[in-house]
């Protein structure tokens, strides 16, 4: 069952980037993040209050909340970063960047869960690490000064997202998933807001363009919806499986930005794309 959920992650994780670039056109994407925190808040809250989990937030351990907080606090870092990475630069680019997070994700699986990695893990790790390569290898984008930019914020969205998913296989240990996702949602909309008023933003909110804040509202549901999914399959599935399966949503994303944007992937980019798919399905089996 884990791995249905897994591919409904993957599958509202693919929408939720087309809907935030839809967004962000020309709202800020510190706002913007604020703004979907809160949506997604109180869908994670509501789907707690459903399944009746509430009532057992008092039995979480110190341990957890520990893992929960930093958890959250990671995933706030990578959405900060991603849709930083999102405005400025290639979706096509960018997501991938954001995806190739599931090569350290195994890696800290493997060191800190102590989970197996064998043959078939390895050659699928290579091939997503090459696919990703080959969608992202572009000189002019490297070479121009903004490119680095938002390429050097992708790849901290990718490291925090990878981080995010071993705090939270630790912390919600025990945890009904539901509740676990709303608790860490709760710390990266305190995150997200701090970050709008450090950086004197707070204005902008009320600023936001009906159209764009409509598909910012679309974007944080359809992160509620891959988070429940997300979390719910890493509670009872391997990490290792559960977020390769999770970046998958790769291919939903260049099909949508493809009908949405009008955005081709190069014959370079699409057998990369190849190589990210066939290394994630080479790591199930």
């Amino acid at each position: 069952m884990w791995i249905l959920f897994a591919f409904a992650s993957a599958f509202f994780a693919g929408m939720t980037a087309i809907l935030a670039k839809c967004g962000i056109r020309t709202t800020d994407s510190d706002v913007a993040t604020a703004i979907r925190t809160v949506v997604v808040l109180v869908f994670a809250w509501m789907m707690a209050y459903i399944v009746g989990s509430l009532d057992a937030i008092s039995d979480i351990d110190g341990i957890q909340w520990t893992f929960l907080v930093l958890s959250g606090l990671s995933t706030g870092a990578s959405w900060l970063f991603y849709f930083k990475a999102l405005q400025k630069g290639n979706i096509n680019i960018v997501v991938p960047i954001d995806k190739c997070s599931v090569v350290l994700t195994v890696i800290l699986a493997f060191v800190l869960l102590g989970e197996d990695v064998d043959a078939s893990s390895l050659v699928g790790l290579a091939a997503i690490a090459a696919g990703t390569l080959m969608m992202v290898g572009r000189k002019k984008v490297v070479q121009d000064a903004k490119g680095r930019i938002w390429l050097l914020q992708a790849v901290l969205s990718a490291v925090f997202a990878s981080l995010t998913s071993i705090f939270a296989k630790i912390g919600m240990t025990g945890i009904d998933s539901n509740l676990g996702t709303a608790i860490r949602t709760a710390i990266v909309l305190v995150m997200s807001f701090i970050v709008v008023l450090l950086r004197r933003k707070g204005s902008k909110l009320c600023r936001i363009p009906g159209r764009e804040l409509f598909f910012i509202v679309l974007s944080g549901l359809a992160t509620g919806a891959s988070w429940l999914c997300y979390y719910k399959a890493l509670q009872d599935g391997k990490a290792s499986l559960v977020v390769p399966i999770d970046k998958l949503s790769i291919v939903f994303t260049v099909a949508f930005s493809y009908i949405v944007f009008g955005e081709r992937l190069s014959r370079r980019a699409f057998l990369g794309l190849v190589l990210v798919v066939a290394g994630t399905i080479g790591m199930l089996f």
